[in-house]
């Protein structure tokens, strides 16, 4: 069961549900994603503090730039839903968990092991985005009983697709040149 729980048409806290959406995973990961970038750069030789912060400033660039996306994209397909900006952020952060197995598994195992994992951690996060958008963002057709074929649906397949797709990209972006 993907959907978030309800409790009086608000959702239940995280602690209490486990699909519901929260911070904690994904700023722990985005942190961790620094750190890991810097040990990657410090044993090719190429650390230094100006590239750490680049580092950060750019993934975090690219997650900003990702939700001001979506949400433009919600509004110009006019698509009413309840999945607020601090759910997108909790949603989008997860790519950092599989970035950070990426570049570790490239450090311990060389180009092989980077594509090994990052390739498994891509299939993964794109399927979760599926599964977790296409409850949220298909939520309100499913509840107006609209059918699955109608122009507004499909267009709302397609954003769930394209955010899904965006992930391993951003994913391969943020971390190829920290394996050698």
């Amino acid at each position: 069961d993907w959907e978030v729980q309800y409790q009086q048409d608000t959702p239940v806290a995280p602690r209490f549900d486990v699909n519901a959406p929260d911070l904690y995973i994904p700023a722990m990961a985005f942190i961790t994603y620094v750190l890991v970038a810097g040990l990657a750069l410090g044993t090719q030789d190429r650390f230094s503090p100006d590239l750490l912060g680049l580092q950060a400033s750019s993934a975090l660039a690219w997650l900003t730039l990702e939700v001001v996306a979506i949400l433009l994209s919600l509004y110009l397909v006019t698509v009413n839903t309840d999945l607020t900006t601090i759910d997108l952020v909790a949603f989008l952060g997860y790519k950092y968990v599989g970035m950070i197995g990426g570049v570790l598994m490239g450090l311990l195992f060389g180009k092989i092991g980077y594509y090994l994992v990052l390739g498994w951690c891509c299939v993964a996060i794109f399927v979760f985005m599926i599964r977790t958008l296409r409850l949220k963002i298909l939520a309100e057709a499913a509840a107006e009983g609209v059918p699955v074929r109608g122009a507004r649906n499909q267009l709302r397949m397609y954003l769930t697709m394209a955010v899904a797709a965006a992930q391993p990209l951003l994913m391969y972006w943020l971390t190829f040149h920290l394996v050698r």
